[in-house]
């Protein structure tokens, strides 16, 4: 699968310049269809003045926090199958920590007037909904360290750190989809003024 990814992040790129080449072409031949073209003056500027703006978006923070949250998930030795004193300790205690930081969220949102409620008392469109990426991903990260610390796994600071790293560096890839896919769709929508 790895050898194709270079190949497919090439055809991201290709179809976004094909995507500013057809644009032109589309809004020359139908002038009055209210197609843009990147390659204009707007469509430029747009481009160029939009391009950070457009990937400071929720999901990269989310595609970062998950990454994260991976690499412990993996570093802390959670997901081996062993059975060792420490290991058993380590899963009942987290399991604990987990009952207790799931209650602590179920009390901050199932109460009425709750404080990550929307103003209506909903769950969706909330504060809840709008960090719930990040609580799942900080849940990870902390649940992960814990277990890692009570296990063994994690002797040092330095190992949860290169843990946190571990995760960022396994999704580098995704980052550079993340970057291809956010401009190619925002381009898609510049074009057909969506």
């Amino acid at each position: 699968m790895k050898r194709f990814l270079p190949h497919i992040a090439l055809t991201l790129f290709v179809l976004q310049l094909l995507t500013m080449l057809v644009s032109w072409l589309l809004s020359a031949v139908f002038p009055d269809s209210g197609i843009r073209s990147l390659l204009s003056g707007q469509g430029l500027r747009w481009f160029f003045g939009h391009f950070a703006q457009s990937l400071a978006r929720p999901q990269l923070v989310w595609l970062l926090l998950l990454s994260m949250g991976y690499g412990v998930l993996v570093r802390c030795g959670v997901l081996r199958v062993g059975s060792s004193y420490r290991e058993s300790r380590a899963r009942i205690m987290t399991s604990l920590l987990l009952a207790v930081y799931v209650g602590v969220i179920a009390l901050m949102t199932a109460i009425p007037h709750a404080i990550l409620l929307s103003a209506t008392g909903s769950l969706w469109a909330s504060p809840f909904s709008q960090a719930l990426v990040p609580l799942v991903a900080f849940g990870i990260i902390a649940l992960g360290s814990f277990y890692g610390i009570i296990a063994g796994t994690f002797d040092t600071l330095q190992d949860v750190y290169d843990a946190l790293l571990h995760g960022i560096r396994q999704s580098a890839a995704l980052l550079l989809f993340y970057v291809l896919l956010t401009e190619l769709t925002l381009s898609l929508l510049f074009i057909f003024d969506l």
